[in-house]
């Protein structure tokens, strides 16, 4: 089960589909190899860059038992089943640990305005999914739902199945710090993983953030900059980092990231096709050329690096 311990590299995994908008179901074998192999540490499945509303509730759990069954344990499954009512995100959280979750995510929706409102739902998510562990997704640039580092400790405090919290408030450092120096006051400390790309990861973890949970084309990066930070040896973290930027950046770009991710993904062999399911659309040639540019500049930098 998810613990206040997780650490490391959670990959948020992308919903592989056939061009015809079906699941490929043999891309979902091949990604979830393909991210054990580099470095993740976790998994965490049917995200905002999972697709997840564009697939029926059946699908979803084909796609947790899919991923479970490569793992075979080896490492904890994180389900998103954030949804507009309780009945469904009960239903997709049971049917999720059934299949092999370790524990499932649940972000605000954009309704709460409050601080009140925000702490009655989280107490209604805690008591809705019983024992299941959970992870509070903290995304205010998607929601628009502001929460608070006191708010936050309140939601730990009150409900122990809380064990996570995926940062990806942005500028969101404080807050990291913020939390820390809580919990070094005698606060609940649960485990942080953050977000956003992976575009802040050094200073996310030298705030005191636990490690990365996102879900950028290179996860070997995050793996190697999360390592590199946890033998002290902050320049090497920064260096690995920079080395791979230039992409992240790229893949950062609103309304056009899970595209160019979905895209190197395929080129890494860890997915056979590129495609989003409608509504969305692949990358133009000028796209692809660009980057094509930018990996070819990327693979020589890591050469240089001895990486």
């Amino acid at each position: 089960m998810l613990s206040e311990a997780a650490h490391g590299v959670f990959t948020i995994a992308c919903t592989p589909f056939l061009p015809d908008g079906a699941l490929d179901h043999a891309s979902v074998a091949s990604m979830t190899e393909f991210y054990l192999q580099r470095g993740a540490t976790g998994l965490t499945l049917l995200g905002v860059m999972g697709e997840a509303p564009k697939l029926t509730q059946a699908e979803s759990l084909e796609v947790v038992r899919g991923v479970a069954e490569v793992v075979a344990g080896a490492v904890p499954i994180v389900v998103g089943v954030s949804a507009p009512g309780f009945a469904a995100m009960a239903e997709l959280a049971a049917g999720a640990m059934q299949a092999g979750a370790a524990g499932v995510m649940v972000a605000p929706p954009s309704s709460l305005r409050t601080d009140s409102q925000i702490l009655d739902y989280y107490g209604n998510v805690a008591r809705m999914l019983g024992d299941t562990p959970f992870v509070l997704q903290d995304f205010p640039l998607v929601t628009g739902v502001q929460i608070a580092p006191d708010v936050l400790l309140k939601i730990f405090a009150a409900h122990p199945t809380c064990v996570m919290l995926k940062h990806e408030d942005w500028p969101g450092l404080d807050k990291i710090s913020a939390l820390r120096r809580a919990s070094d006051r005698g606060a609940r400390r649960v485990s942080i993983l953050c977000g956003n790309g992976g575009q802040f990861l050094p200073e996310e973890l030298a705030r005191g953030a636990d490690g990365a949970m996102t879900g950028f084309a290179f996860p070997e990066m995050m793996a190697g900059v999360v390592a590199a930070h946890q033998a002290g040896d902050r320049a090497r973290a920064q260096d690995i980092f920079d080395a791979y930027l230039p992409l992240v950046r790229y893949e950062a770009q609103p309304g056009r990231g899970l595209a160019i991710r979905k895209h190197i993904l395929a080129l890494r062999g860890a997915i056979k096709h590129a495609d989003l399911r409608a509504p969305g659309a692949g990358l133009n040639p000028d796209a692809i050329a660009e980057v094509a540019f930018l990996i070819d500049r990327q693979e020589r930098r890591l050469a240089e690096l001895g990486l």
